[in-house]
């Protein structure tokens, strides 16, 4: 199975929508950064509703989402890289996890600012790689 099809797979089972498996690596990693926010953000509502079900569920899904990023980390390739997002990703898996049990929607904004930060430096590697091609 190549990487496309694990990560395919990784996200699907966190219940996102059905346009993933046309989707190319680099795009559906974009995708679960964007979904996990989305989670985390309705998870926030959801807190302050105190709509204590949903705010769990939600939650748990950006932990799923955030998990399978991690399942998506090539530490072979990836090296340091790779070393230093997988110990990120834990580390927001538990900042989720403590901001539901103490309710805390600093801990929820907290992991969306790592995520965003994260992303805006994904979304540069086409460029980047599109620049070494040319020369």
């Amino acid at each position: 199975m190549n990487m496309k099809q694990n990560q395919a797979q990784a996200y699907q089972k966190t219940g996102s929508y059905s346009g993933v498996m046309y989707a190319d690596p680099h795009s559906l990693i974009t995708q679960m950064f964007d979904g996990a926010m989305t989670r985390i953000a309705q998870a926030k509502g959801a807190m302050e509703r105190n709509d204590i079900a949903s705010k769990g569920e939600l939650i748990s899904h950006s932990i799923n989402i955030i998990g399978s990023l991690d399942a998506c980390l090539d530490y072979e390739k990836g090296g340091e890289v790779s070393k230093n997002l997988g110990q990120l990703y834990e580390y927001m898996i538990r900042i989720l996890a403590q901001g539901n049990i103490q309710n805390d929607t600093a801990k929820l904004d907290e992991v969306i600012k790592l995520i965003l930060e994260i992303k805006s430096a994904w979304i540069q590697v086409p460029k980047i790689l599109n620049k070494d091609k040319a020369g």
